[in-house]
């Protein structure tokens, strides 16, 4: 994979591979954060929480947390999209990735109940919610920074690199932990990892935030596309008022929820029924999701790769028919017969994560030439971090099923739905792998409409449901 990403970069300029190399490093970043009150947090609770609180309880405070933080994305990539669309890309990027940094370290040095009884934990969400809006804000800027750098020919490549930042993020931040808890025990309310142990990684989070804005302000340059664009302008009226625009964002936020429902089936639900199902411990369990999400690297670089050869939405359709049918009947065959050997439970996890989780390696590149300049970054923000707040409510959609199946066999309709979700999705929207950027600025800059319409014929874009140019009557 290094050599082949090495090949791919020898062709660009250094401009756009800074801007590339960015976004991933920020992606990586923004995911090494989301984890942090999952992974993190999880040994030790006990010291925001109340002693006599119960299980149940520790549940709901451990929800509402990392609730707090994907709520705050969508409200920061509307925020963060309209500025990324007015003032430029990457003063965005930097602005946001600060918050985030300063709310991170701030996080870390936050006391426990010993001291400040309920407020700690209060503070605790608060500050999530404040640290989601700034995450919000990173990929909404970032992401089409790099595209808008990124060769047409090869967007789907680098669309994949960008988002493999979420598979070794999570995978870093499980070993990280891991690691800690073998030499800083976790136990009861004095234990050094409950005290002082889970702030190392946050600290680590923050020192990473502060590395990234280092980088952009020296070495990235703003989009060249979005200077030629002129900037300003009200990008989300454009994006909600006027028609093509919010079919568009009806299109990717349909296709966007099918993606995070799957993703729910694996990466919030998987890891609990690997121990209370499949009988793995807490460190086998560890192990399994650590290789499974390194594997899946390559997933996200195939999924690019094969995207920009057959096309984007001819390969989600497939994707999405095959996670459906084979992701889903062994998803239930490890439910159903798990495997004794953790050798052959770590390869059906693995084969389960890659059929089911692969495809999002082409998401910031397909999102990206959903719109054009002028509303790049808001639509791409708000179609991305919108489409997680009803897939987020999985457990309710479990509670309900429950009633008529096992609740442990509830995810499999859940991963069936999703995935039938991005059929539709993709369907409904049109390819869009040769989506020329540049043409686009062109057409925006003469005023000659909202969405500019490719008229080379060796760059179709085909409008949803018809064979005609995107854009013709």
């Amino acid at each position: 994979m290094a050599t082949a990403a090495s090949g791919q970069q020898e062709s660009l300029e250094p401009r756009a591979r800074n801007a590339i190399r960015g976004a991933f490093f920020g992606f990586f970043v923004d995911m090494f954060d989301i984890y942090l009150p999952i992974v993190v947090l999880a040994p030790a609770l006990i010291y925001f929480v109340a002693p006599e609180m119960g299980t149940l309880e520790k549940s709901v405070v451990s929800g509402t947390i990392f609730a707090a933080t994907l709520l705050g994305r969508p409200i920061g990539s509307i925020i963060f999209g309209h500025f990324a669309d007015s003032i430029g890309r990457k003063r965005t990027t930097i602005i946001s990735v600060s918050g985030f940094g300063v709310v991170t370290l701030l996080i870390a040095l936050l006391p426990g109940y010993q001291q400040w009884g309920i407020t700690a934990v209060i503070l605790l969400i608060v500050l999530r919610l404040v640290d989601g809006v700034f995450l919000g804000g990173e990929y909404t800027s970032a992401n089409p920074l790099a595209m808008e750098y990124s060769p047409k020919e090869k967007r789907g490549f680098y669309s994949a690199v960008i988002m493999s930042g979420y598979p070794l993020a999570f995978a870093a931040i499980s070993a990280i932990t891991t690691v800690l808890l073998l030499f800083i025990p976790a136990g009861d309310i004095n234990s050094p990892y409950v005290q002082w142990g889970w702030r190392i990684p946050f600290v680590i989070g923050s020192l990473l935030a502060f590395a990234l804005v280092f980088y952009y302000v020296r070495f990235v340059d703003e989009s060249e596309i979005f200077e030629e664009s002129g900037g300003g302008g009200s990008p989300l009226r454009q994006l909600f008022t006027e028609r093509e625009n919010l079919m568009s964002f009806l299109q990717v936020f349909v296709l966007m929820t099918g993606f995070w429902l799957t993703l729910q089936t694996v990466a919030a639900i998987l890891p609990s029924l690997l121990g209370s199902q499949v009988g793995l411990s807490q460190t086998n369990t560890t192990i399994t999701l650590v290789v499974s999400n390194v594997v899946l690297v390559g997933g996200y670089i195939a999924s690019g790769v094969i995207s920009q050869r057959v096309g984007r939405r001819n390969f989600m359709i497939v994707y999405g028919l095959v996670a459906a049918v084979v992701g889903t009947f062994l998803y239930y065959l490890l439910l159903s017969s798990p495997p004794q050997n953790l050798f052959l439970v770590i390869l059906l996890t693995t084969i389960i994560t890659l059929l089911v989780v692969s495809c999002w390696g082409i998401t910031t590149a397909y999102i990206n030439e959903r719109f054009q300049t002028g509303i790049r970054a808001s639509a791409f923000g708000i179609g991305y971090s919108l489409a997680v707040v009803l897939p987020s409510l999985y457990a309710y959609y479990q509670a309900g099923l429950a009633a008529f199946m096992p609740f442990e066999y509830t995810v499999l309709v859940l991963l069936a739905l999703g995935s039938l979700l991005m059929v539709v999705g993709a369907l409904w929207g049109p390819e869009t792998k040769d989506v020329d950027f540049s043409s686009e600025v062109d057409v925006e800059a003469t005023g000659a409409g909202d969405r500019a319409p490719d008229t080379s014929p060796t760059e179709p874009r085909t409008a949803p449901g018809s064979g005609g140019t995107l854009g013709s009557s």
